[in-house]
């Protein structure tokens, strides 16, 4: 069996394009409305492979925040909407930092909270006037410990709460929303914080094939438009939807607040009348904007700011409600096998162990424990993984013994609920 380990060895040295994991600075939005996913324990081993660093949740799951301890991840939690009313209260939200991210902060990087998800374009008056006052409380009782230079308090819009987005220098908000986001712009000036939009061009395709290009939305090579007030240049609909922003934020006194993307990206799959849901539009929608995402270019309106983005999403989730796209927009199926390829090399490990891969530990034999940590210490064990997932035909299961081998000797990991050795 040393042979094999050699043989693992040589695979190394033949060429580093072997294992190669695309370093982005793009987060991913990792969203558990499923009853199938891998445990959290696995999902991190995923996302470490993927060497993506930035993840965003839509609440405060302890599993997560644990599974991701000692890791480099930043994490954006959230508080959802049925938070809204309590947070207003000093006393609760002071409570639910304390229990959801005073005991995780010393481990797992917590960087910020989003309170409510898209509250303004909903019909809920209510809770539209609970959504300020809670982000305020929130920041206050961060501030309180200590904690808001580390992490900042924001909520994330529908673009919809956009009245006019074309041409993007001509972009404002919805009349009828300027009383609430007004404040809010206000308060992100103030802590230095981001304004989060969710934006996705499929939705306007999808409402307007005939009108809306297909390649404008999808990165593709087309004429693009022409802002008649800048003259600048738009060849895709996202940037236009920025800058748009960015307008109506200038619109309202300011000039000084980042706007980013919480949330975009294309379905692979959707009911009939979803025109587009395909994995062919999915895969060039993403990939395509991965491209651009790596060259970290700015929008026009904006070109020495890079774009900063969360694709939606990491895994299919198969019990969100709606219609059939609302479940189709995950890079991942939940066995970690990728919906479509756009040149992501990740690995999620197995969830059990196997009797052939118990056979394979024999091949340490003629090595001692300080060698095998050593070699694995100077190789990447994120491309030994990948080396032995994609050759796993040659090497039968040497991918798990490899990582369980490596992450039971160090204690890092919690696999399942269990550590391992």
């Amino acid at each position: 069996m040393a042979t094999l380990f050699r043989g693992l060895l040589l695979l190394f040295t033949l060429s580093d394009s072997f294992g190669r994991i695309c370093s982005l600075g793009v987060g991913i939005n990792y969203g558990q409305i499923a009853n199938n996913l891998p445990s959290p324990s696995r999902v991190a081993y995923l996302l470490r492979s993927l060497n993506i660093s930035r993840v965003k949740l839509y609440d405060a799951d302890p599993n997560v925040l644990t599974a991701f301890a000692n890791s480099e991840v930043e994490f954006v939690i959230g508080l959802g909407n049925e938070y809204l009313e309590n947070m207003t209260d000093p006393v609760k939200a002071q409570t639910w930092i304390q229990q959801h991210v005073q005991p995780y902060i010393s481990l797992t990087k917590i960087t910020c909270i989003t309170v409510g998800n898209e509250v303004l374009t909903g019909n809920d008056t209510q809770l539209m006037s609970y959504l300020f006052p809670a982000m305020q409380t929130v920041y206050e009782a961060i501030n309180n410990l200590g904690l808001s230079k580390e992490v900042y308090v924001t909520t994330a819009h529908s673009i919809g709460i956009l009245g006019n987005s074309f041409p993007p220098s001509a972009g404002t908000f919805r009349p009828d929303l300027a009383e609430y986001i007004q404040p809010i712009i206000n308060f992100h000036s103030q802590t230095n914080s981001p304004f989060l939009i969710n934006a996705y061009p499929f939705f306007a395709y999808k409402d307007n094939p005939g009108q809306v290009s297909l390649e404008y939305v999808l990165f593709q090579p087309n004429p693009g438009t022409m802002d008649p007030i800048t003259n600048l240049k738009y060849d895709n609909m996202l940037y236009a939807q920025i800058d748009a922003v960015y307008s109506a934020i200038k619109a309202m006194g300011h000039t000084d607040v980042q706007v980013k993307i919480s949330e975009t990206g294309w379905p692979s799959k959707g009911d009939l009348n979803e025109v587009g849901a395909t994995p062919q539009n999915a895969k060039l929608y993403n990939s395509n904007l991965l491209s651009r995402l790596q060259q970290n270019e700015g929008t026009p309106a904006k070109p020495s700011v890079p774009v900063d983005i969360y694709v939606f999403a990491l895994f299919n989730e198969n019990l969100k409600p709606g219609p059939a796209s609302e479940r189709n927009y995950g890079l991942y199926y939940p066995d970690g096998t990728p919906v479509y390829d756009i040149g992501l090399r990740g690995f999620l490990p197995r969830m059990a162990y196997s009797a052939s891969w118990k056979k394979e530990l024999s091949f340490f034999g003629d090595f001692s424990g300080s060698q095998i940590e050593a070699f694995i210490h100077y190789h990447s064990i994120h491309q030994l993984g990948y080396i032995a997932y994609r050759y796993k035909n040659l090497v039968d299961d040497v991918d798990c013994v490899w990582c369980r081998y490596w992450w039971a000797s160090s204690g890092r990991v919690v696999w399942d609920g269990d550590r391992v050795g």
